[in-house]
């Protein structure tokens, strides 16, 4: 879940997102320490689009890349809007 959208810009009449944008993770499956380094607690977007900005910011595309911490994993994103494409 995001811990903030971007209503600037919306796509398919929901607030689309930056990569300014922190998510919050629930239900991560990775087991704590010592059997592995889980759960994720939260997750960062490293990289988005190139040319479209919001505010500024690189808009969250399905390529985009992220981390989640504290173990060190990417985020999936589950249930993009296929209407707009961007780089």
């Amino acid at each position: 879940m995001p811990t903030a959208v971007n209503a600037r810009v919306t796509l398919g009449g929901v607030p689309s997102m930056t990569i300014a944008t922190t998510m919050t993770v629930t239900g991560c499956a990775f087991p704590p320490p010592p059997a592995a380094n889980g759960p994720c607690v939260t997750g960062q977007w490293l990289t988005g689009t190139t040319r479209v900005l919001s505010n500024g910011q690189p808009l969250i595309v399905q390529s985009s890349t992220s981390l989640c911490a504290p173990t060190g994993t990417p985020l999936v994103i589950t249930v993009p809007q296929a209407r707009v494409m961007a780089q």
